[in-house]
């Protein structure tokens, strides 16, 4: 068997080729960014091919028997790129995969497709509602991908949370920077609500279920988060516990920093972005019911582990981390909220 991943240069991409490496004869990864060969096994091969290209697309997949479409614009990404990137992205990837005779195409969209929902834990058939060009064009790439297994295409859709691990940089990168410095870390509100995390092991685990399992089985869209989660202060004062730097989380109030925020971000000076600081002090956790009892899917990390085992990797590699950029595999330029950081 082989299989083809889009996206593969990014963070999920990235654990997927590792963890999957030894599953599969052949692993393509497809990304408009380059790759360093060294940081993946040796039986994958690289095409340098954007999901807007369907041409190209079609070139590649032949060959391949399954996919797992990771590609997609971030939140700090234009308006257009988002749009174009995630909605006809997949929209081309499901029309490559048909043309060739590829059966099976796992969707990775989010849990950003709920929006900001009053009631928790969130259900798979809870209403969707984005947020942003972001979590509206991952709505809009799901109703894609039901157009395709009305046309005989097995596509399990799999919403995860926030996943972090090994080599997860981007906002996180900001956070661990602030927690090495040993300085007060600013919560959004006073940190008693229940964020849920994912170990991106974790959620490699849960794909390769939908790629394997019985299509009757995986048919379907299934959430994935974290288990074992606490509150956000609970949470991040493990992660400084475990860091013995002199760093501690520090409540802020709400109606105060959202609006510096909302500033700090349509002037584009600070890397927080609509989604984070808009759902930051509230309650944010998913079921994982359905993946649990029909796959047999369990997550083996908590939210304070998954934090750690990410913290430990940033400080091993802290000297190799590139020093800019937009994807979550580089350090985000953290703007005005490096001048704060030299007064906490």
């Amino acid at each position: 068997m082989k299989l083809i991943i889009t996206g593969g240069a990014g963070f999920l991409g990235y654990h997927l080729a590792n963890c999957l490496s030894s599953k599969y004869e052949e692993i393509g990864i497809v990304d408009i960014a380059p790759i360093d060969p060294n940081e993946y096994p040796k039986n994958i091969r690289y095409f340098q091919i954007d999901v807007r290209d369907l041409s190209s697309l079609k070139n590649v997949f032949s060959g391949y028997d399954v996919v797992v479409h990771a590609a997609a614009a971030l939140p700090l990404w234009k308006k257009e790129d988002i749009i174009t990137i995630t909605v006809d992205g997949t929209r081309n990837v499901l029309l490559a995969a048909m043309d060739v005779g590829i059966k099976r195409v796992v969707y990775v969209s989010s849990t950003a497709v709920y929006g900001v929902p009053e009631k928790h834990p969130i259900y798979e058939d809870d209403p969707l509602v984005g947020v942003g060009p972001y979590g509206s064009a991952k709505i809009e790439a799901e109703m894609v991908c039901m157009e395709f297994r009305e046309k005989g295409l097995c596509v399990p859709i799999v919403r995860p949370k926030t996943f972090i691990g090994c080599a997860r940089l981007g906002i996180f990168q900001v956070l661990y920077d602030w927690v090495r410095s040993g300085k007060r870390i600013p919560i959004i509100g006073n940190g008693k609500n229940r964020y849920q995390l994912l170990e991106v092991e974790d959620l490699v685990d849960a794909i390769y279920l939908l790629l394997t399992q019985e299509e009757e089985k995986v048919q379907d869209m299934f959430n994935v988060g974290a288990k074992d989660f606490g509150t956000v202060m609970e949470d991040l004062t493990s992660l400084c516990e475990f860091a013995k730097s002199g760093a501690r989380a520090m409540p802020t109030p709400s109606c105060v920093v959202k609006p510096l925020l909302w500033l700090f971000w349509t002037l584009r000076i600070s890397p927080i972005y609509k989604w984070v600081y808009g759902t930051a002090d509230k309650d944010s956790f998913v079921s994982i019911e359905k993946i649990e009892k029909r796959l047999s899917w369990s997550p083996k990390y908590s939210n304070s582990d998954a934090l750690i085992r990410s913290y430990k990797w940033y400080l091993e590699h802290i000297s190799e981390i590139p020093l800019s950029g937009v994807t979550h595999r580089v350090a985000w330029k953290q703007g005005i909220l490096g001048l704060f950081k030299k007064f906490l």
